[in-house]
């Protein structure tokens, strides 16, 4: 058995038991409905880091392992989807005669996507229906296959690095 990486979130009733207030979800066909875009048969979407505060996302994900020039192609759809923006390289916005000289590095990674609330006992509450996906090991339970991407514009992001954490990454090849 290993430790989790993360900790399914709880909350406590007026009577003084816990009850889980978000369970595993798997990402299959209803991924469009919750702020996937469908891309050749592939899901892609943008992420932010763990601030929150950009208005583009800062890194993208794939589910399932895909080949790098894959995930620049659903990047590049997204961004052009979802932001009106033909160009990866850049922000919406950006100068387009700043170099940016980052190559994004894809990386074959696990995920567990977890999701509030329990689907049939809707609390009604600002998080209804909403996800929230955190790294994970291969092995950890309800982990699921993820490329992910940094935006090639994005300073820094929250992606695992394989040159740091192998157990948690591999570079796309």
């Amino acid at each position: 058995m290993t430790s989790a990486l993360y900790e399914i979130e709880t909350s406590e009733d007026d009577d003084s038991s816990m009850h889980p207030v978000e369970q595993l979800w798997t990402p299959g066909e209803d991924a469009v409905e919750n702020g996937f875009l469908a891309h050749s048969g592939l899901y892609v979407t943008g992420i932010d880091d763990s601030t929150d505060d950009h208005l583009y996302p800062v890194a993208f994900f794939v589910l399932g392992h895909q080949k790098w020039a894959t995930v620049i192609e659903a990047a590049s759809t997204y961004m052009a989807q979802i932001h009106d923006w033909r160009n990866l390289h850049l922000y919406p916005g950006d100068d387009p005669s700043v170099l940016i000289p980052r190559i994004p590095r894809a990386v074959h990674t696990h995920g567990v996507f977890l999701r509030h609330p329990h689907l049939e006992y809707g609390c009604g509450c600002e998080w209804d229906d909403t996800w929230r996906m955190v790294w994970a090991l291969p092995n950890e339970p309800g982990a699921i296959p993820i490329t992910a991407m940094r935006h090639p514009a994005a300073n820094d992001t929250d992606i695992p690095n394989p040159d740091d954490t192998p157990a948690l990454a591999t570079w796309v090849q």
